[in-house]
């Protein structure tokens, strides 16, 4: 099996860190201080008994929300394939979606959401279900943007499994387009992401897209 390195300059995912992020008391203060004054400065009443705290609660909600740089050992844990042979260990897809997201814009530090749709043909190994769900929300609770996020949760799966093919699809609503610049009421995003045998077979393609479709009225 491969082993998964850190985050470098080679863009390859990284699923534990050696030791947790630490803010030092000195650093909280420091930050909430800068968060107060630019608040302040764009016309927050911080005097307000609801404003008060607010610089404090940013800076620990920005922490909250890009705990996903704290990686996810648990996603390495893998299983023997259910496959003994035969067309289907080629063919069959494992699909698990929709599996919704919240994260941040690296452009503006502004949310952006949806979800994301998985799916992978598999090998000599499979993983729990619910990992597929860990690993679309370790990538996303970082400062990201959706065509990274799409190929890291492919890359990984890719590096961990070992499988025939790997797909990813994501759709995504991003306020930096509804609160800011053109302003658009209801923008969706929509990314796909192939590889192996889905980039090589167009049914599979289309047989992933399909399960990714809601059901007709």
């Amino acid at each position: 099996m491969a082993q998964i390195a850190n985050d470098g300059e080679n863009g390859m995912p990284q699923l534990a860190r050696a030791s947790p992020r630490k803010l030092t008391p000195e650093q909280t203060r420091r930050f909430e201080t800068y968060m107060g004054e630019m608040l302040g400065a764009l016309g927050l009443d911080l005097s307000s008994p609801g404003a008060r705290e607010t610089p404090r609660r940013f800076v620990r909600a920005m922490y909250d929300a890009t705990q996903g740089y704290e990686g996810d050992p648990k996603l390495i844990t893998t299983f023997k394939t259910e496959c003994h042979g035969g067309p289907d260990c080629e063919l069959s897809q494992v699909v698990e979606g929709p599996v919704p997201f919240f994260a941040l814009c690296e452009h503006h530090a502004l949310p952006f959401h949806g979800t994301v749709f998985v799916g992978y043909i598999a090998h000599e190994h499979i993983i729990g279900l619910s990992k597929l769900t860990r690993l679309v929300r370790l990538f996303a609770r970082r400062f990201t943007v959706q065509e990274r996020l799409g190929q890291q949760i492919a890359q990984t799966l890719q590096e961990i499994l070992q499988p025939h093919g790997v797909a990813v699809y994501i759709e995504a609503h991003h306020t930096c387009t509804q609160m800011r610049g053109v302003r658009e009421l209801t923008p969706s995003t929509r990314t796909s992401f192939w590889r192996g045998h889905y980039e090589e077979n167009p049914s599979l393609r289309q047989e992933f897209l399909r399960m990714t479709s809601p059901p007709l009225p």
